[in-house]
Parts: structure tokens; sequence; C-alpha cells
């Protein structure tokens, strides 16, 4: 399994940026090369992704756990998606705690369990986790502030 997390400390207090991160349509603001997002329901929503090809790619999503402003989960489905081939399973976990200054600390892991001869790629796909990562974190900063 490939798990990676990362935190970054906020200027914005935890219910405005629980209220940007947790709108999936503002999720091509901070998530990595997300282009749009399409709605599908209450509780379920479809990014649509550009590869570093050009290509664009469609990743359909729940939200298994939304718990104000504490933790937000999505699952992204892969039956009959091409990450199947390579994925068992992959969520998000976003978590944000209340800094003394006013502030968030804010929190993301990505779990992804690989499948196949996928598992023989874990260290690559915990970089590029790790790297999309820290890229929504470098993001989040340049629109709530970041506290040094």
């Amino acid at each position: 399994m490939a798990r990676v997390s990362g935190q970054a400390s906020l200027a914005a207090a935890p219910e405005a940026v629980w209220e940007q991160v947790t709108d999936p349509r503002q999720l091509s603001q901070w998530w990595p090369k997300v282009v749009r997002v399409e709605l599908d329901g209450a509780g379920a929503f479809t990014e649509v992704l550009t590869t570093d090809k050009g290509r664009d790619v469609r990743a359909d999503f729940v939200v298994a756990e939304s718990e104000p402003p504490k933790r937000w989960r999505i699952v992204q489905e892969l039956d009959e998606t091409p990450f199947a081939a390579v994925l068992r399973e992959s969520q998000t976990t976003v978590e944000f705690a209340p800094r003394g200054s006013g502030g968030t600390e804010i929190s993301i892991t990505l779990e992804r369990k690989l499948r196949g001869l996928g598992r023989f790629g874990g260290l690559m796909m915990k970089r590029a986790a790790k790297r999309q990562v820290e890229e929504a974190l470098g993001s989040l900063e340049g629109i709530h502030g970041a506290v040094i």
C-alpha cells in the first residue's frame, strides 16, 4: 500500500478552509491536474484531470465521511475504469484542526492499494502521491496564507 501524508499551517479559520476543500466545484483551484468537476448528486462527483501528455482522464469519487469542520474522506470508485487495472483501493482523507492563533492545521493523507503487477510500482506511486499532496498543500497555502 502506498500511503503518504502532508501537513500545512494556514492563516484562515478551519471553517473557511473546510468550505473550500470540501466543495468539489472548487477542486480545480487547489488539487493538482483537476481541470473541472462534474457533480453527481449529493456526495458524489467526477474529476476531469489532465495528464502530463495533455489527455483528459475522468475519476469518480464518493464522499465516504464528512465531519465538519474536522474530517473529510473521499473514496475513488474504481470498478470498470482504467484505474482498476492498477489500483485496488484509493482514498483521500483531509483533517482540519484549529490553531491557537486562529488559523488551521490541515493534513492530507492519500492511501492507495495497488493491484496485480502494479504492486511492484509502489515506490513510484508513493513519490507521485507525495508530490500530489505537496502541490495541493502549496496551493492551499497560496489561497489561505501560510503560517510559518
